[in-house]
């Protein structure tokens, strides 16, 4: 009789189907190693692989350790938020000055999903990036080109935390780089075919990040809401599988309509929302109907007859 060893961390590639699957990471983490050489933020690849369904999610932490950490020799510090934090132009300004240090952060939200940052993305602001209470942050720091000091990286790590609660942290020398980044010149514009986007694999549903809506009506008042449940309907209507999650003030909103019962939603004020699906499209679009239905122009919205389901998408 042969015995078979359990333990064997080999096991998985002993069938195609696990072996493939092996083949396909190790490649991808070969490609990342070779984009982070050339000076691109993990986050930011790791982010757009995962709107192309070109990896899930149960790979960004071994991708993170595996190069970060082993390849890399980036330091990290973890840390439970403790208080709620928006990401400012201040801190992202700031940032951008360490151009020595390359950041990631790895967030657990309450969801129990992981998001992967780059801190010094514009867009973090623009989507009204909200970290919250609690939840489990992880900060990486690297050299962003020249090699830094381990414990200059380290130092790095730490004053993040003290710059996202809103501390004023001068700009280290050893932060910015000694040599200005010089620009590389703008290849001629070579006419491709595009190749056809990919398809998602059935039954890999993941959850996006957290996108920031700010109201801008007086209040978001009932049309606002029915503003907004006609968008959603419309959305989920034209990507099936999809579901529209919604937040305010760190409360997940199983019902919309609750938003205007409570009366605290009013001008300036942000409600977050994401989306759970297979195949997730057109986001950058739903935001931008959504950012209308929360305005004084919702009643462009609520055209259509009772029940019925508006063609936005």
């Amino acid at each position: 009789m042969i015995e078979v060893d359990s333990a064997n961390k080999l096991n998985l590639l002993s069938s195609r189907a696990g072996f493939n699957l092996a083949l396909r990471h190790f490649k991808r983490v070969l490609a990342f190693s070779s984009e982070i050489d050339e000076g691109e933020n993990l986050a930011d690849l790791l982010n757009e692989a995962l709107d192309e369904s070109e990896i899930q999610e149960n790979q960004i932490r071994p991708i993170i350790s595996s190069l970060l950490i082993q390849k890399f020799n980036y330091q990290f510090k973890s840390h439970n938020l403790i208080e709620s934090v928006n990401f400012s132009e201040k801190l992202i300004e700031t940032l951008k000055q360490w151009t020595a240090i390359e950041l990631v952060l790895l967030y657990y939200n309450p969801s129990s999903e992981i998001s992967v940052i780059n801190p010094k993305n514009q867009a973090n602001l623009e989507n009204g990036l909200r970290l919250v209470k609690d939840e489990l942050l992880v900060a990486y720091a690297g050299s962003a080109g020249e090699e830094v000091p381990e414990a200059t990286l380290k130092a790095a790590a730490e004053d993040f935390l003290k710059l996202l609660y809103g501390e004023d942290i001068p700009v280290r020398d050893d932060y910015k780089s000694s040599s200005a980044p010089v620009s590389a010149p703008e290849p001629e514009p070579v006419s491709k075919p595009k190749a056809p986007a990919p398809k998602s694999a059935p039954g890999k549903r993941r959850v996006t990040t957290k996108y920031g809506v700010q109201v801008t009506n007086e209040v978001f008042h009932n049309g606002n809401v029915e503003a907004w449940k006609k968008i959603i309907d419309s959305y989920t209507t034209s990507h099936p599988g999809t579901e529209i999650l919604v937040w305010y003030e760190d409360e997940k909103i199983n019902d919309i309509n609750a938003l205007f019962k409570w009366g605290k939603v009013k001008h300036g004020c942000p409600i977050m929302f994401s989306v759970a699906g297979e195949d997730i499209r057109d986001v950058s679009k739903l935001k931008k109907y959504l950012f209308e239905g929360a305005s004084p122009r919702f009643e462009a919205f609520l055209r259509g007859a009772v029940g019925s389901t508006l063609d936005l998408f």
